[in-house]
């Protein structure tokens, strides 16, 4: 049996138990790479299974994009610790392959496509629920990202309704990355890492924007070791006044 921290098990049952990610009777699907932070997610959820005063099921789904990877490994240590699992093939790869040449963005191709695949699978299978492994750090980054290029105010919420009906959420979203990787460390699960990114694969420039933003919250928390709790509490505590209710409260004011 894997052992996941208790500091890790308490931040996503209290995660869970704040945003009521996870209910009685609830049939749930896991996106699972076989990264650090889906694997690690895997465990805690059938951690939940067992010692949760409610019941759900949930199942586990890795999507192939189609250009042989050794998926095995992962296959074997969810058998070996009873985590429903199945490896569902894709030709995402292949329809890449004239995409890529018009569109640089392959991290965000690959990701509408891993997730369109997931959306088609638990709806065909009849799940409601859709669980990503995103965490606190993925939020901030996203954050910075948006409000930086995008002009835009947005993150990743712990639970949200998505337009086809399934509810997504991110029982992970108030961990750090770096809970995550000593939990797969400690563990020794087996993580899948590049070796099955499809921009191996391209001979396309990498992306450097979350690399870039990564490196500027490093410093930033240097400075300010409580930057990641405060902006945890910022996004929990988000004030609605801006720019445009300024305008609104200014033209119902005349």
């Amino acid at each position: 049996m894997i052992t996941i921290s208790k500091r890790l098990l308490r931040i996503a049952g209290r995660t869970n138990a704040h945003y009521n990610l996870i209910k009685e009777g609830d049939k749930i699907l896991l996106g699972l790479s076989g990264g650090k932070d889906s694997l690690s997610l895997a465990h805690i959820l059938k951690h939940m299974q067992r010692v949760a005063p409610f019941d759900f099921e949930f199942k586990a789904v890795t999507i192939a994009y189609g250009m042989g990877e050794d998926l095995q490994t992962l296959h074997n240590h969810c058998i070996e610790h009873d985590i429903d699992h199945e490896i569902v093939d894709t030709k995402i790869f292949d329809l890449a392959q004239d995409k890529i040449r018009e569109n640089s963005s392959f991290c965000s191709f690959f990701s509408r496509m891993r997730r369109g695949a997931l959306y088609t699978y638990a709806l065909e299978h009849g799940y409601s629920k859709l669980a990503l492994a995103h965490h606190l750090d993925d939020a901030v980054e996203s954050f910075f990202m948006n409000f930086s290029h995008n002009g835009a105010l947005r993150s990743m919420p712990p639970i949200y309704k998505a337009q086809n009906g399934l509810w997504v959420i991110r029982p992970l979203i108030h961990v750090r990355e770096r809970q995550l990787r000593d939990c797969a460390i400690d563990a020794h699960m087996p993580i899948i890492g590049d070796e099955a990114c499809p921009a191996m694969r391209f001979d396309v420039k990498m992306p450097v924007m979350r690399a870039k933003t990564k490196e500027m919250l490093v410093n930033m928390e240097k400075e300010n070791p409580d930057l990641f709790i405060s902006l945890k509490k910022a996004f929990e505590n988000i004030q609605t006044t801006s720019f445009s209710d300024a305008r609104f409260l200014e033209k119902i004011s005349e």
